[in-house]
Order: C-alpha cells, then structure tokens, then sequence
C-alpha cells in the first residue's frame, strides 16, 4: 500500500464529525507506527532487559 492510500484510507476511518487536528493526531500516531516497525526491521530494537532497567530508574 503506498503512503498516499494508507493516509486516505486513515482519513476514511474517522469519524464524520473529526477536526482536523483529530486527522492530524492519527496520521502522526500512524506514521511513529511505521517508523518503528522499519527500525524494527532494521534491528535498531532494544533488549527488553535494557527497556525494564531504564523504566526502573524512571519509576523511582
């Protein structure tokens, strides 16, 4: 699916009465989606070991 046709079609998927800055929100969320799949994909992940330590020094 090309960019042009996954943003019509999240344009398509809100509601009839969204705003703007709701189709905004949306194609930001999906973008930061995709964006972290190809880093996925890539191998630019971190361990979840690594993830858990850094939420522990977060929650302190």
């Amino acid at each position: 699916m090309t960019t042009k046709e996954k943003v019509l079609q999240a344009v398509n998927n809100l509601p009839d009465d969204a705003s703007i800055e709701d189709a905004m929100d949306r194609l930001l969320f999906l973008a930061k989606i995709e964006r972290g799949l190809q880093q996925a994909d890539a191998g630019q992940t971190i361990p979840h070991s690594e993830v858990k330590e850094r939420m522990a020094k977060w929650l302190k």
